[in-house]
């Protein structure tokens, strides 16, 4: 039996402000879920207003203020939730300093979760970055689930983003063992769809440290925001969902590749100028990254 049978009706999306949070809020609702939209105290964004305004009109949502280092804030936010999706990007992008902030964050609603009795399973939102970034990485010919970023390779390169998306995806699954909560982690690539330049730039650009180097590494990729909120859903609705899930619907590996990719990103990231008149060069890099454990969760159930 999925979760889906049974009578799951209240979902918490921390933070639902958050450009993928928002968009799980919205396929939450649709398909009939209460939903609690949890929202950190970081200052006003286009986002987080929206969702102040459904409330207005929204029967079966609510909007709850939390600061992810107060412990006691989270705890008031899953009061009779079934499920927390985890969604801890920072608005104003990466530097050294969040890294510590969203790790502390990931640990504090990990044990909110351990301590709240109605959570049957935490949707974990992390990044293909904890996973694609080390010195070899030219030399792996799968990269999957399996893998880690190295940390000291994210250190020496400034890649903070990465740095984030490791340590805090680390100590959640490390916590959610320790205290036995069932938890699962959707690793999507870069996160694309409407308006993602307006509501998402930073993070966006702190993803991005390092492209040129995801690219002819083959594992620079993109994944539109309604599928990655879907495999959220996804993920908790299906009951023997275990483990990391890779999230892309396209992988950047020709200049054919690059340039859609650029087109999609404008105006964030300018046109190069020799693509301005026409394609040139025809290199292909070896694709490495595998989903094969997304596929079959979304087309028939799950694997470990």
């Amino acid at each position: 039996m999925t979760n889906q049978d049974k009578p799951t009706s209240c979902c918490c999306v921390l933070d639902a402000s958050t450009y993928v949070g928002f968009w799980i809020l919205k396929r939450l609702l649709a398909k009939g879920y209460s939903v609690h939209a949890a929202i950190r105290k970081n200052g006003e964004s286009m986002l987080e207003e929206i969702i102040r305004n459904m409330q207005a009109t929204e029967e079966r949502l609510v909007v709850y203020d939390v600061d992810v280092l107060d412990y006691q804030s989270i705890l008031v936010s899953l009061n009779n939730c079934n499920a927390v999706f985890c969604c801890l990007d920072n608005p104003e992008g990466y530097d050294e300093k969040e890294v510590d902030l969203e790790v502390r964050g990931a640990i504090n609603v990990v044990e909110a979760c351990a301590r709240t009795e109605t959570i049957e399973k935490i949707v974990f939102s992390s990044s293909l970055t904890a996973a694609i970034w080390s010195d070899d990485i030219r030399t792996q010919k799968d990269v999957d689930e399996k893998c880690w970023s190295d940390l000291d390779f994210c250190v020496k390169k400034k890649l903070w983003h990465a740095m984030a998306k490791t340590q805090s995806e680390k100590a959640a699954w490390a916590l959610a063992m320790d205290r036995m909560v069932n938890m699962v982690s959707v690793n999507p690539g870069l996160i694309v769809g409407p308006s993602v330049a307006q509501y998402n730039s930073r993070p966006i650009m702190s993803y991005l440290k390092g492209a040129a180097q995801m690219y002819e590494s083959g594992v620079l990729a993109y994944v539109d925001v309604e599928f990655v909120a879907d495999v959220h859903i996804r993920a908790f609705e299906d009951s023997s969902a275990c483990g990391r899930y890779f999230c892309f619907n396209q992988i950047v590996n020709t200049e054919e590749a690059a340039l859609k990719f650029v087109e999609i990103l404008s105006p964030l990231i300018p046109m190069p100028a020799r693509y301005e008149k026409e394609m040139q060069g025809s290199e292909v890099y070896e694709e490495r990254l595998r989903n094969k454990k997304l596929n079959k969760l979304v087309e028939a159930g799950s694997a470990c």
